[in-house]
Formats: C-alpha cells, structure tokens, sequence
C-alpha cells in the first residue's frame, strides 16, 4: 500500500513537472519580441534560401513578414513563388492583426519605469 502511494506520488510528481516546463516554455515564446528567421526552416524553407535572404540582411521572420514581395523577390535566388511562399509562412508565424488601444495600453501599463531624480 505504501508503494503504491509513493508511485503515485512520483508519477503527479513527474507530470507536475513536465506541465510545469510546457508552461515556462509557452511564457518564453510569448515574451520573445522577434522570432529567428530560422523558423521558417519548420515550414518548409530550405537552409539555402534562409542563408541567401540573412546576407540580404532579413535577421527575423517580422522583418519578412513586414516587407514588400518586390523587396524578397530582389534577393539573389530567391523568386517570385519564393517570395510568395516565404510572405504566407511569415504572416502565419507574426500576428499582422489590428490591436486596439485597450490592449496597447495593457501592455505598456507593464512596462517598469526608473525614475532619476531629474
């Protein structure tokens, strides 16, 4: 019965924990202001094309998502089905949605402020 028990206890133990981690790990991505453009690799781009468009100076996925096809397509080996492609996994990848004033302001009532004295 006693063994039983600490089983028990064990196995709530180890799913405690591994709820736990799938959390902290939720809350880390959520806090991230830019996502890698490495990302994109999940979705289907290849290695090659993601080290063409970081020399081209595309660091993160908003900065594709954010740009003008004409703007990819521009970058040596990339084509316009490229562009086309790498613009609707980056749209999937970056909220492009309207955000009212309300949620602005929750967001900046979490800023911390220091104050200097002057």
């Amino acid at each position: 019965m006693a063994a039983q028990l600490s089983r028990e206890r064990t196995r709530d133990q180890e799913i405690a924990q591994t709820v736990f981690q799938e959390v902290s790990n939720e809350q880390q991505e959520e806090q991230c202001s830019f996502i890698l453009i490495e990302k994109l690799e999940q979705a289907g781009i290849s290695s090659g094309d993601i080290k063409r468009l970081k020399e081209a100076g595309f660091n993160t996925v908003e900065r594709i998502a954010h740009a003008m096809k004409s703007e990819i397509a521009s970058v040596k080996g990339i084509s316009e089905q490229k562009a086309d492609k790498l613009l609707y996994e980056a749209m999937k990848l970056v909220p492009m949605g309207f955000t009212t004033a309300y949620e602005v302001h929750e967001r900046r009532s979490e800023l911390i402020q220091i104050r200097t004295g002057s």
